[in-house]
Parts: C-alpha cells; sequence; structure tokens
C-alpha cells in the first residue's frame, strides 16, 4: 500500500498536481481472523490517517465489508420517500404512485445493488419495501406483501437483487470461466460457470461469487438465451415477477424442486 500511494504521490508531482493531504485518507480491509496491518503512509512530511468507512462514488464502504454503513446511509432517503407515498396516495392514481415509487425508492435500492444486496443488513432495506408497498395499495401492516407484488408487477428486494446480478453476468461474460474450458466432458453442468471452492465468508457473499451461484441456478430455458442481453431481461423478469422470491434459499429450493 505504501509503494502504490508514493508511485500515485509522484505521478501527481511529475504533472505539477498535488495531494491534498487533510482530504486523503485510506481504508484497510479486514476479516475477522486476520487482524489489520500496522500501516504508516507519509506524504510530505505529513501521515496519512486511516478511515474506518469512506463514501466512494455514493457508496459508503466499510473496511469489514458488511454494507452496514451504506445501508444506514439510504433508509432515511427511504423513509422520506415512504412520507411522500403516504402524503399523495389519496390524491394519485396507482399508475403515478407506481411512477413516484420507482422514481423515489426503486432508484435508491437500485443503485450499486450488486455490491450490497447480499447484506445481512439489507433486510431492512426489504422491509421498507414492503412498507412502501402497503402504503402504495392502502393496505394493513399486517397484510402480506407477496400477491401486492405480484399485482403491482414490482420485483421484491431481493428478487431485484437477482435481476440485477444477472444481468450484469450476461453484460460481463468475459469475467467468468465456464466448465467447458476446464474439461471437454459433455455433462449437464457443461454450460455453467465454474464455482470456486472457498471458505471465506467475504468472498462467498461477494459479487463474483454470488453471479456464479445465481446463474448456474437458473432455469435452462433462460440460461440458453444468455447471449441475447434483451430478451434474457425480459423472460427473466416474467420468471421473478412469477414467483416473487423473497429470499435466495427459496430462488435455490424452486431449482431443486424443478430439477
Amino acid at each position: 500500500m505504501v509503494t502504490a500511494f508514493n508511485c500515485v504521490n509522484k505521478w501527481f508531482k511529475v504533472n505539477l498536481l498535488s495531494i491534498n493531504v487533510d482530504k486523503t485518507h485510506y481504508i484497510q480491509f479486514k476479516t475477522k481472523n486476520k487482524p489489520t496491518l500496522d500501516i504508516n503512509i507519509v506524504c510530505d512530511d505529513n501521515l496519512i490517517t486511516p478511515l474506518p468507512n469512506i463514501k466512494f462514488l455514493g457508496i459508503y464502504i466499510h473496511d469489514s465489508i458488511n454494507w452496514s454503513c451504506h445501508i444506514e446511509y439510504i433508509i432515511p432517503k427511504l423513509s422520506s420517500a415512504c412520507y411522500i407515498m403516504r402524503s399523495i396516495k389519496p390524491f394519485m392514481s396507482l399508475n403515478t404512485l407506481k411512477t413516484v415509487y420507482y422514481s423515489y425508492f426503486n432508484v435508491i435500492i437500485n443503485y450499486s445493488l450488486p455490491f450490497w444486496g447480499n447484506s445481512p443488513h439489507s433486510t431492512k432495506i426489504f422491509k421498507m419495501q414492503k412498507r412502501i408497498i402497503r402504503i402504495t395499495t392502502g393496505c394493513k401492516n399486517r397484510v402480506s406483501c407477496r400477491n401486492l407484488f405480484r399485482r403491482l408487477e414490482i420485483l421484491p428486494f431481493v428478487s431485484q437483487y437477482t435481476l440485477s446480478l444477472m444481468l450484469f453476468v450476461v453484460k460481463n461474460k468475459h469475467l467468468f470461466t465456464f466448465n467447458s474450458e476446464n474439461h471437454t466432458k459433455s455433462t449437464r453442468q457443461f454450460n455453467n460457470f465454474y464455482h470456486p471452492i472457498t471458505n471465506l465468508t467475504v468472498y462467498q457473499t461477494g459479487v463474483h461469487y454470488m453471479c456464479i451461484k445465481i446463474f448456474n441456478n437458473l432455469p435452462p430455458y433462460i440460461k440458453d438465451i444468455s447471449n441475447n442481453v434483451k430478451k434474457f431481461e425480459i423472460c427473466l423478469k416474467q420468471f421473478l415477477h412469477i414467483h416473487s422470491f423473497y429470499c435466495l434459499e427459496e430462488y435455490f429450493q424452486h431449482k431443486s424442486i424443478t430439477s
């Protein structure tokens, strides 16, 4: 890290630029079983200080990569969207309310969703989503939302997370390795992605691992059209609208039941 920073600082100086030391920090990622290192980064005799979390391109990143900071950051914005929806509900049609939902609520949860959507803290966002769905339809707090999602043709949080991940996959297949590239035997898993073996929880809940796991469990008729992004998106949306998955376990169990 020190070497990389020195290279960056050197490039700045060569190009007649300077680093603002007061606004420059670094973050050191960690896991439960891996302690942080004692790092001293100095720029022009000034010590660069570490931070436990930092905002980068609109996303709050925590040093433990649990995304709790980002989720807590967007919750007040989602609460405001719920308040707006409650205020205009008596005066607007259902189609208009759906437009407001997508403009003020969905746009917030959909931003960078593949990164933080699998966080254990994301259940708070799903509760907020069910809250605004009940407000939109005028239902009481204890009414089940699953049929309301289907009626409004709005994806539950986990289903939306699944859609975001799969669109990332089909647009970036070069980042993944097919089983066919590792062996020549034609098996049922031949056209699936190669699934790396890992025991690190941070990686297992991360974007790359979950992309592979969810893609490999897609229904064959959807997986087979993954080269056509538009057709794939339409077909996957229909599948997710029909089933309205509330959690990833439901999604994976559906595959095992239909296999």
